[in-house]
């Protein structure tokens, strides 16, 4: 693998002389690799800048303090990643769908290729809300019976309750996870630096910042009726406190009709978008460190966000450096994650190896966060559960069973063994490598699931075959897409025991090229 440090671009892949797309290994080096290729020569040239009388000289303070400006703006970057992500779905959604409480787009024709977002679910119907409770004040939400959802603030952390609930003190979850347990009821949301009396009759939850994500899910039994799930999610209403029933009233705008990008950049202008974002958010005193991280790039609250060209530039190398940082940590996870492989022996990565707000007692983990983030949206305390028929499982796998990464130039297969343990439902979804969204491969939907009843083996056991070009009659098949890389996400919801005592395994991806 080369590098090219500071300044330049790492490529995401090594190869191994083979022409083949290796995984790279984590911390580089760690199974004996030459140290000289992980550690270029643009650190040891300031590394070694003379002192003069103990002195730096004038003429290389410059390289250093544009060292220092580069490093701070790829922290920076990998700081405010959830942010970045959230932030970006706000401001595509609203260009498409329109802004304000009481706009919830709801795919009612479920997330297809055409919405551009990091690994989205097509087998279940979302529906979206951006609130502003800096511009609205505490916002109210009607939540219907039968709902499942979760409330995240803008960094992407599930909002805790005010107190404690029925003996628990909750976070995000919000239907039949949450308080109301399935029965609907009505959620107030506060700000972070609320001060008023707070109103009997409602579930209380106090955001960390003004902008809140309301995030919904429905199950649909089949994908030829997806009207009753539509109609659950859109008795949700959404108001300022004390408005009710002179509150605008609710838009449902289908979401699957219209294209979106919703996708955070991967350059310079994700500066920009932050900028935006910390000049209108709540500051956290939490934060001020980072913040001021981000102050002496030129980004801070209530100051114009004007870069020169020299910083221009600097910024957007910043920006792709990180974002390919962030890509080699979604796929080769860190030692500091508490679980990096869903099982011992293959290629599976936890998609979500820590717990929702991915911290422990004495530490945050940045690199799992940051993993996280580079490819999804969203977190909520029932994701990372291993616990039967709770949530969801998510694992993850971007090579094959060789270890190369997954190629639309090749074809493979992927064995499911029978009696895959889902009571809910199973599906297998493919993602554009680069992006994280679906793969815009030609099919309706880039998924396979339990409700599209694929064909099984004579003994019950799945096999599923990816490729440019259909495998043949009588098998299933999810396309890819010559010249781009893709991943694939086993889900498996309310999993069974079988999966955590891993009596039942799914085989790795294969290559039959």
């Amino acid at each position: 693998m080369t590098y090219d440090a500071g300044v330049g671009a790492a490529p995401l892949e090594s190869k191994d002389g083979t022409g083949s797309l290796q995984m790279i290994q984590w911390p580089l080096g760690e199974r004996g690799g030459d140290a000289r290729r992980v550690t270029p020569s643009h650190y040891e040239e300031l590394a070694n800048l003379p002192f003069d009388h103990g002195y730096v000289r004038r003429q290389d303070a410059p390289a250093l303090l544009d060292e220092l400006f580069f490093q701070r703006a790829v922290q920076t970057y990998l700081w405010a990643l959830p942010a970045l992500n959230m932030y970006a779905m706000k401001e595509g959604a609203e260009r498409a769908f329109g802004a304000g409480y009481q706009v919830l787009s709801v795919f009612k024709e479920r997330v297809n290729a055409n919405t551009l977002i990091t690994t989205p679910n097509s087998d279940l119907i979302y529906a979206f809300g951006f609130l502003d409770l800096k511009r609205d004040g505490p916002i109210v939400i009607e939540v219907p019976a039968g709902m499942q959802g979760v409330l995240d603030d803008f960094w992407q952390r599930p909002i805790p309750a005010v107190g404690v609930i029925d003996g628990r003190r909750w976070r995000g979850e919000v239907g039949r996870s949450g308080p109301d347990r399935g029965k609907g009821g009505a959620y107030l949301i506060l700000p972070p630096d609320y001060v008023g009396r707070i109103p009997a009759g409602y579930y209380v939850y106090r955001s960390g910042t003004y902008g809140v994500f309301v995030f919904w899910r429905a199950y649909f039994a089949s994908a030829n009726n997806l009207a009753e799930p539509v109609r659950l999610i859109e008795r949700t209403r959404i108001y300022p406190l004390g408005t009710r029933p002179r509150g605008v009233q609710m838009e449902f705008p289908n979401a699957s009709v219209v294209p979106a990008n919703m996708l955070y950049p991967q350059d310079g202008t994700a500066f920009g978008m932050l900028a935006r974002f910390i000049d209108g958010e709540y500051a956290d005193p939490a934060d001020r460190e980072m913040r001021g991280m981000a102050a002496a790039i030129g980004i801070a609250k209530g100051q114009p966000f004007l870069p020169d060209l020299r910083a221009s530039l600097l910024l957007d190398r910043a920006a792709r450096t990180a974002t390919r940082i962030g890509h080699v940590i979604a796929y080769s996870p860190s030692t500091l994650s508490p679980a990096r492989r869903s099982y011992p022996d293959r290629q599976y990565v936890d998609a979500f190896p820590a717990n929702a707000t991915f911290s422990s007692e004495s530490i945050n983990y940045l690199d799992a966060r940051t993993g996280f983030f580079t490819y999804a949206y969203s977190s909520s305390p029932a994701m990372p559960m291993n616990m039967e028929t709770v949530g969801g499982i998510y694992p993850s796998v971007f090579t094959d069973a060789n270890g190369d990464f997954l190629s639309g130039d090749r074809e493979y297969g992927l064995h499911l063994p029978a009696n895959i343990p889902a009571a809910k439902f199973w599906s297998v979804t493919v993602y554009d490598a680069l992006t994280g969204s679906g793969l815009d491969n030609g099919q309706p939907f880039p998924s396979l699931n339990t409700m599209d009843h694929p064909l099984q083996n004579a003994d019950g056991s799945t096999d599923i075959y990816f490729g440019a070009t259909p495998p043949g009659r009588g098998k299933n098949w999810l396309a890819t897409v010559p010249g781009k890389g893709w991943f694939a996400i086993i889900r498996l919801y309310e999993p069974q025991r079988a999966f955590f005592d891993q009596s039942w395994m799914p085989d790795d991806i294969v290559r039959l090229d």
